[in-house]
Parts: C-alpha cells; sequence; structure tokens
C-alpha cells in the first residue's frame, strides 16, 4: 500500500486530505509542522510526501532542501496558496517533484500524485553509470560526480541532464526540456529553461563559456554531445 506523510498545519485541510487519500487506498499519516515533518520523513519509510509551504517554525522550502540535502528521494510535491512563477520554480529546484496551488480539487491532487508515482516507478536504478568527460552520472543514486568528487545538482538540474544523457547527439527543444524536467501543464519561461542549461553548464563543462557538451542549436534548442 502507498505510504503518504502530509505535511499540513491546517485540521481541516489536512483531515480533508487523509479522508480523500484513504478512499483511494493510501495509507496516510498527518503531521503539522516542519520539525516533525524532517524527523518522520527521514525515516524514509514513504512513498510521497504532501508538503505545505506555510508552516509553522521550518516553512516547507526549508524542509525540502533539507530532506533533498541529506539525500532523500522520496517524491515531494509542494501544496501552496502562492502563485508566483518565481516561488514555484524555487520549489521544484530545491527538490520538489510536482506542486499544486490551493485551491484545488480531489481529482487534481489524486492525478498529480498518480504522475509523480509513476515518474518515480521508472528511475533507472538498475543502469551502469553514464560516464563523459571527468563527469560520471549515477543512476542509481541520483549522482554527478567530477573527478571522482561529488557535484550537487537540483532535482531539476539533474532531471535535465537525464533527459539530456537520453537524448545525446539530438536537438531538444526548450518545450521537451520542460516536459522532462516539470512535466505538463507547468507555466514556465523559456528563460527560466535556459537559467537552468547555463548552471547545468557551470558544473559539468570545463569552460562554460565555450561549452563542449551542452550545446546551444541557435533557433531550436540545445544538444548534449557526451
Amino acid at each position: 500500500m502507498t505510504h503518504i506523510l502530509v505535511v499540513e498545519d491546517e485540521p481541516g485541510i489536512a483531515l480533508a486530505l487523509e479522508a480523500d487519500l484513504a478512499l483511494e487506498g493510501y495509507r496516510v499519516e498527518i503531521v503539522h509542522d516542519g520539525d516533525t515533518a524532517l524527523r518522520r520523513a527521514a525515516k524514509g519509510d514513504f512513498d510521497l510526501i504532501l508538503l505545505d509551504l506555510m508552516l509553522p517554525g521550518i516553512d516547507g522550502f526549508e524542509v525540502c532542501r533539507r530532506l533533498r540535502r541529506d539525500g532523500l528521494r522520496t517524491p515531494i510535491i509542494i501544496l501552496t496558496a502562492r502563485t508566483r512563477e518565481t516561488e514555484m520554480i524555487k520549489g521544484l529546484d530545491l527538490g520538489a517533484d510536482d506542486y499544486v496551488t490551493k485551491p484545488f480539487s480531489p481529482e487534481t491532487l489524486r492525478a498529480r500524485i498518480r504522475a509523480v508515482l509513476r515518474r518515480g516507478a521508472g528511475e533507472p536504478e538498475g543502469e551502469e553509470p553514464f560516464r563523459f568527460g571527468d563527469a560520471e552520472v549515477d543512476f542509481a543514486r541520483c549522482e554527478l560526480r567530477r573527478a571522482g568528487c561529488a557535484v550537487h545538482l537540483t532535482s531539476t538540474e539533474y532531471k535535465i541532464l537525464v533527459a539530456f544523457i537520453r537524448n545525446r547527439g539530438r536537438v531538444m527543444s526548450r518545450d521537451a526540456l520542460l516536459d522532462a524536467a516539470w512535466g505538463h501543464g507547468f507555466a514556465v519561461t523559456d528563460r527560466a529553461v535556459d537559467n537552468h542549461v547555463m548552471t547545468l553548464r557551470r558544473k559539468i563543462e570545463p569552460d562554460p563559456e565555450a561549452p563542449r557538451y551542452l550545446v546551444n542549436v541557435r533557433g531550436l534548442g540545445y544538444r548534449f554531445d557526451g
């Protein structure tokens, strides 16, 4: 049975989520603050975390950042009343897999949960590491290493890099990269995609100003020549 941790400080919303998800066959645990969420999530026995941003004490952004910093790969869906693109992107960059804005319908949330769980089930855990230059991508650990040293990637950067590796030698449009990193239905600008590619270049290129691997294809997108 899929085990979901719901981190929500409003009792009415938390109870409604618990009741609805239980009807769908999920096992649900509710916590109401960031400190408790960190302690419970660290045990690693959840299949998914629904994380509200506005929490007492440690907010949802910081909870997400700490969980990913500590290596927890459990999928996270952010629940937020905030609609500014920069704040949504911040949550995704900190390692969240998706977000749902309040108010939301139970049907929408259920669909997002199913989609995130499907993506998580598709991780290539048994695949051999991919090497290019002095870099190595370990799919089982979701980790990038250069010259044997781990390089920090946000969840979004990792997804973009994996998409490039899966499609090496092919031109990828910004829309294709957006779908790979954020999924369908996100209102993310082309500029946001470009910014992530530039950040990724600084982490994998010998000379980010003269890219060898992430090559710009003018008017079309990018190509990975690893």
